[in-house]
């Protein structure tokens, strides 16, 4: 039976210490910052491996900011940055009674959510008012993808559902297109039986242009599918352990995937036919990565990797060579990083260790700075999805949905202030420095301390 969703939403004239105490009265104990050692120093949250900046003063910017109004809801980012750039707020959450919500995906002023149930929620953004659901035979909806008016879910049976998903006015309407492969019993006999995923189905991409669905499971496999006429045009063994996260570069049709045997690789279509080959292997370090994102603008691009160890690495794209080159790592997260979004300058970060965090890339460089660490979740934050906020054809700031193994889905409104234009002084951090030891780091949540001495993965 489907879980109800009770929404809880905040408003602006609500004090951000209310919203938690109503949180703390229907949410287990709070697994974050309260566990922290008082004399914990911050600034270690920040430790960026890409040459970060920070200006010489940089303890006393808060101090020429006024203090906000007792009234005023949005929360300053707490940490010591090049500028106090960042205003953000949760304007809502929802809570399941039972299960995770394992998906998010968010188009054209909807948001849905797939969790164990065999529903996928559409809730309207920003507020999550509910619109309706789209039911499915099969549960367990690990992944979501939007592009317009057509939705792919993923399910428990290994297949994806095509769905024709819209909103107008206060209408919600949603059909099932297909389902891929298709099922009948004249497949039995068909060589397209074999099309099918033998494991979960853990992350799809969508090339736009060739109108060519990308998915990747846990057994080890990429399937590309031509949505026009639902046909497998091509499937490969891509990596030698599970394939967690694809990304399609949009321009020219590149797919990255990721997976637990810690390598990055770039695939291209061979020219003329459906196959596609292998370019080039990024591997760093042997940490599993769970997540990667593509940052793409007229001049650079960047694609980042999220990992087990709890960093994140990213390579810059070269613009004679077309070669992806290491350019750093940033860190900060105590735990595995999970997931992974990317928005112009901005990045994403959800991680086992409950906080998001919000990075900024400097316009023309590789350096980059932490402008905010969310203090999201009660669980793990397994989900993330990003949007602009955009009011009369101006852009307002960045809507943040988030999800968490805690059953919470949570709304958050981003706001960025102009950038100060001061002189800075490079501050390169030695990897040595740092203990990337989770044992001897503070520690959030000691019952997830246990989990990861067990070998307990449970966000899997």
């Amino acid at each position: 039976m489907e879980s109800r969703y009770s929404r809880r939403s905040t408003t602006l004239s609500n004090h951000f210490t209310d919203v938690e105490e109503e949180h703390s009265m229907h949410s287990p104990p709070r697994l974050s910052a309260d566990s922290r050692p008082q004399d914990y120093d911050h600034r270690h949250d920040n430790l960026l491996f890409s040459p970060s900046r920070s200006p010489p003063h940089a303890t006393n910017m808060y101090s020429v900011l006024p203090p906000p109004s007792p009234e005023s809801p949005w929360t300053l980012s707490p940490h010591q940055t090049p500028s106090p750039s960042l205003l953000y707020h949760c304007i809502a959450t929802l809570h399941r009674q039972e299960g995770a919500i394992f998906s998010i995906a968010a188009a054209r002023g909807l948001v849905f959510t797939g969790s164990e149930s065999r529903r996928i929620r559409a809730w309207r953004q920003p507020d999550c008012t509910e619109r309706g659901y789209l039911e499915a035979s099969y549960g367990e909806i690990r992944a979501i993808l939007a592009h317009g008016n057509t939705l792919f879910t993923s399910h428990k049976d290994d297949r994806i559902r095509v769905w024709n998903a819209s909103s107008v006015s206060e209408d919600f309407q949603a059909k099932k297109i297909t389902t891929l492969p298709k099922r009948g019993l004249f497949l039995f006999f068909s060589k397209s039986k074999n099309n099918k995923h033998k494991d979960r189905i853990s992350c799809m991409a969508y090339n736009h242009g060739e109108g060519v669905l990308y998915t990747g499971s846990l057994d080890r496999t990429i399937k590309a599918w031509r949505v026009s006429d639902n046909l497998c045009v091509d499937s490969f063994t891509a990596h030698e352990d599970c394939i967690n996260a694809i990304v399609v570069k949009q321009d020219d049709g590149c797919v990255f995937s990721s997976s637990s045997d810690g390598s990055v690789k770039i695939w291209r279509r061979v020219y003329g036919q459906s196959s596609h080959s292998l370019t080039m292997t990024l591997k760093f370090q042997p940490s599993p990565i769970n997540a990667l994102a593509l940052s793409i603008s007229p001049s650079s691009c960047f694609l980042y990797s999220g990992s087990s160890d709890g960093f994140i690495n990213f390579w810059e794209k070269e613009k004679t060579s077309g070669r992806f080159n290491h350019g750093g790592f940033l860190q900060g997260h105590r735990f595995s990083v999970l997931c992974l979004v990317a928005k112009e300058k901005l990045v994403f970060s959800g991680s086992e260790d409950t906080t998001i965090r919000v990075w900024r890339r400097e316009e023309g460089s590789c350096f980059h700075e932490c402008l905010a660490v969310l203090d999201a979740h009660r669980g793990p934050v397994k989900c993330l999805a990003v949007s602009l906020e955009i009011e009369k054809v101006m852009v307002m700031g960045f809507l943040l949905y988030s999800a968490g193994l805690d059953q919470a889905f949570k709304v958050w409104r981003i706001k960025i202030l102009p950038e100060e234009k001061e002189s800075t002084q490079d501050l390169l951090v030695e990897p040595k420095n740092v203990v990337d030891s989770f044992e001897t780091n503070p520690v959030l949540s000691p019952s997830w301390v246990m989990e990861k001495l067990q070998g307990n993965h449970p966000f899997r």
